[in-house]
């Protein structure tokens, strides 16, 4: 299946865009795709934490992902 996959704040750096469409298999989970990310991208690993979103709500490692999800890679936010 192919997913569209939006990026945000240092993560927009790392993927080079702001949106980055990959091929994956069926049944991907939330958790498979955060690998999968960080083999392609592995500056990723560098990140001392970052979520993945799907349909605007931070997802488990379990969830199961389907082509018409809205997912997003949200990275480490710092406030103050």
């Amino acid at each position: 299946m192919k997913i569209k996959i939006l990026a945000f704040g240092i993560t927009k750096d790392i993927f080079g865009t702001s949106e980055k469409e990959i091929e994956a298999e069926d049944n991907l989970t939330a958790g498979q795709l955060k690998n999968l990310l960080e083999d392609r991208f592995p500056d990723l690993k560098k990140l001392k934490s970052y979520f993945i979103a799907l349909n605007e709500e931070y997802a488990e490692d379990h969830q199961t992902i389907t082509e018409t999800d809205e997912i997003a890679v949200i990275p480490p936010v710092s406030g103050g």
